[in-house]
Parts: structure tokens; sequence; C-alpha cells
């Protein structure tokens, strides 16, 4: 049973029951510190795991055996390409240029991981907040909600991981200006990409939650997303511009299945009209 669902069932929600302001920032203050508990729960895990999460997670990306690269390869054998399609980044070195920054890129790497394993709890908490404030029938078109958005959180974090990821670091570490320099990349700056890489594309993924609950308050419509359907695409080819280096191949493996989630929430959209229209329906005939 999905987190959220428990949460309403079980929780007091009783319309006539009002809270004072500062109750409720009582409330959000607990919550806020459960939230960042379990984020601490998480990171205090990844720090003590040391070395072997760097080398087997964070550092990954940058070695030939990396998942993406012996997958492209495999499908360029198999579509009978050789190895036409098999690319990884050239080798580089990790460097420190400060005498603290491996002490707090531990910690940063820590922090950070410690977030994505939490985010079904932190949202949960999120939400055990803000469910009160619904009404009997908006919660019930809300269940599972918590148990889909991390879903849509950890594949878009996959995505950046192991799609976005590989294509940008072999064209950033392997553009070349001249031979003089070499490539030797600072700690701070490889944690960072991966970053950057990583948790937007794992926030992106939650579009089709977020035009679910604009449609239900009629701020978005299906029939205005097919209309700007055209103005969308090149935004998200400029959206795809940022968070990607100035490479069209990982430009377009960010830009397609944002434009998916897209037409994806045009549905959402549509079903959620059609409900409401069926309700309208129904009353008036009462």
């Amino acid at each position: 049973m999905p987190l959220d669902q428990v949460d309403v069932d079980e929780m007091d929600l009783d319309d006539d029951k009002e809270m004072s302001f500062f109750e409720h920032l009582e409330e959000l203050r607990w919550h806020i510190i459960r939230s960042f508990a379990a984020i601490a729960i998480g990171a205090v895990l990844i720090f003590i795991s040391g070395s072997l999460f760097f080398d087997n997670v964070v550092f990954w990306p940058k070695e030939d055996d990396f998942l993406t690269y012996r997958a492209a390869c495999w499908l360029s054998n198999e579509m009978g390409l050789g190895n036409a399609a098999c690319f990884s980044p050239p080798k580089f070195k990790l460097i420190t240029l400060k005498l603290e920054e491996m002490f707090v890129t531990h910690l940063k790497v820590s922090l950070i991981a410690g977030f994505i394993m939490a985010f079904p709890y932190v949202f949960w908490e999120f939400w055990r907040f803000v469910s009160p404030g619904l009404k009997t029938e908006e919660r019930k078109y809300t269940r599972g909600v918590v148990f889909i958005c991390s879903i849509l959180f950890f594949i878009g974090v996959s995505f950046g991981y192991f799609i976005i990821s590989p294509f940008a670091i072999t064209f950033l570490v392997g553009y070349n200006i001249s031979n003089e320099v070499l490539p030797n990349i600072q700690l701070s700056s490889f944690v960072s990409s991966i970053t950057i890489f990583s948790i937007p594309a794992g926030v992106l993924f939650q579009l089709p939650i977020v035009v679910f609950f604009l449609s239900k308050i009629g701020l978005v419509s299906s029939t205005g997303m097919k209309q700007y359907r055209r103005h969308a695409f090149i935004a998200i080819l400029l959206l795809a511009a940022l968070i990607t280096p100035p490479d069209v191949v990982t430009q377009f493996f960010i830009g397609l299945p944002l434009y998916a989630l897209y037409e994806i929430s045009i549905t959402i959209s549509k079903r959620v009209e059609k409900k409401a229209a069926k309700k309208e329906k129904a009353l008036s005939k009462t």
C-alpha cells in the first residue's frame, strides 16, 4: 500500500478541526526535522562506505566498463555496424587543488546520495503536511502520488546518470583545443557535473504529476498544451541545450524523453478533463 494512502487513511483528517498558524508551523517543523533525519541516515551510510561508493558509482562513468558504453557497443554489433557506435571517454585523472577538497567532496556526495535514497520518505513527509488541506474527493484522486513521484524521480536520476552523464563526459573530456592541454579534471568539478546531469533530470520527470494537479485546478488544459506543442518543443530543445554540453547527440537524448513526457502530460490532462466533465454532467442530471 502506498505510503501516502496509509497516511490519508490513518491520519485524523477531520475537516472541522482547525489549527492555528503557530500549530501549522510546529507541525511543519517536525516534518522538516524528520526529513533531514532521513537524509542524514542515508548520508551516514554513504559516508562510511568510503571508496566503495565512489569507485563503483561516482567514478564508474569514467571507466570503459560503464554500463552505457558496453550497451552501446553491444547494440552497435547487433545492428551489424561493428564498433561504429562504440564510445568511451578518454583516459583522464581526477586531481584535487585544495587541502580540504576530498573531505568536502566526500560530505557533498554523501548528502546528495542521502537525499536521493530518502526521497520517497521526504516526499511522504511533504505530502503528510499538504494532504490534510485537500478535500476528501481530491485525496481520493491523489492516492499513490508518493509512489508515482518517487518512481519518476528515480527514473529521471537514472536517466541522467546512465544516459546524459556518459555522453557529456565523453564530449567534454574529449574536447581539445591544443595538444599541450592534458585532461586532468578537478574532483569537485567532476562530482558537480555528475550531480547536474542527474538531479535535474529527476525533477524534470515530475512533469506529468505537475500537469495533473494544474489540470485539476484548471490552470492547464489539453487543448492549450496541443496548441502550444511547437512552442513546447522549442522550449524543450533550449532546456536540453542548457543542461547538457553543446553536443547534438546528448541534447537529443535528453530532449526526446522530455517531449515524450510532454505528450504523456497531454493525455493525463485530457483524462482529468473527461472525468471533470462526466462528474459535472452527473451533477446536472441530479
